[in-house]
This record gives structure tokens, sequence and C-alpha cells, in this order.
């Protein structure tokens, strides 16, 4: 009495229903129920069998989908937190760099007040020194005038000694005469 659904099971739970052992003057026939209860025996144990690795496999799935879950969750937290750790970077370095931008820009404002006010000393130097040099030309002029005056006035004293002296020869004189605007300096 095998199956034809199942190989290696005695009995579908159909035919199980619907088989009937024969019968015998005093019942059934001794032999074909003890035939009959083997092979429903052999289906129930292979069903037992059955089930019970199923039922293993569904713990081990459910093992799996544990540890899957556990996983996922791991992952999703670490996602959250390294998206948090990374706004939190994004954020210092801005801040860095704006404190780096605002310190870049006072070092610059620094340097452009320092260049002004050397360029404003510089102007005050250079006009000093062009007033100091106007003045020098001046009292150089007119020393140079002085002096010439004075020169000339040696000359005449010279010329008026001498010229007592020597009246009859020739006159000599030393310097050319020369106006005071002669040396007025390059200008």
């Amino acid at each position: 009495m095998q199956t034809q659904n199942h190989p290696g099971m005695g009995l579908s739970p159909v035919e199980l229903r619907h088989e009937r052992p024969r019968r015998s003057p005093f019942g059934y026939r001794r032999a074909d129920v003890d035939h009959l209860l083997e092979s429903a025996t052999d289906a129930y144990e292979v069903v037992w069998r059955e089930r019970a690795d199923l039922d293993d496999r569904v713990h081990e799935l459910e093992a799996e989908l544990s540890r899957h879950r556990e996983t996922e969750e791991a992952m999703r937290s670490a996602l959250v937190s390294a998206e948090r750790a990374a706004d939190e970077l994004r954020a210092a370095a801005s801040r860095q760099a704006e404190l780096i931008i605002r310190d870049a820009e006072a070092k610059a404002r620094d340097l452009v007040h320092g260049a002004y006010a050397e360029r404003e000393r510089t102007r005050r130097e250079t006009s000093r020194l062009l007033t100091e040099e106007a003045e020098f030309r001046l009292r150089l002029r007119a020393l140079l005038g002085a002096t010439l005056e004075a020169v000339r006035d040696h000359e005449q004293r010279l010329a008026d000694a001498t010229g007592r002296t020597e009246k009859q020869g020739e006159h000599t004189q030393l310097m050319p005469p020369v106006e005071p605007g002669d040396y007025a300096g390059g200008d």
C-alpha cells in the first residue's frame, strides 16, 4: 500500500481515511490491519520528522531574521551617527573657515591701514625733505651771493689798492663780474 503522491510515505491522509482492511468472518484481517497501522505509523513518523525539521528551519530563519534586523538597526544607528558626525564636522569646518576668513580680513585691514600710515609718513617725510631742500637752496644762494659780493668787494679793494700804485699799468681783474642770479643752482 504505497502512495502515488508522496514516495516514501505509506499512506496519504486521504488514502488512510478511505483504506479499509479486508474482512474476515470474525472482523478485519489482522495482517491487513497491522499493515495499515504500520503504514500509518511510517507516514506519521515521516510527517513528524519533516515537521520537526521545518520547525528547526523556522527557528533558524527566525534567528537569522533577528540577526539581520539587529544588523539593520546597528547599520541604521551607525548611519545616523555618521550623518550627525558629518553634520557636526561640516558645521565645525564652516565655523573654522569663518574664523579664518575673519582673521584674514582683520590682518588685511591692519596691513592696509599700516600701508596707508606708511604712505602718509613717507609723504610727510618727502614734503619735509623738499622743504629742507628748498630752504637749503635759498641759504646756499644767499651764501653764494654774499660770498660773491665779498669777493667783488675784495677785488675792488685790491683794484683800488693796486690801481693807486699802478695807474700807469694795465688793470688786472681776478674774477670776471658775476651776477648773484648766475649761481641759482640746478632748479
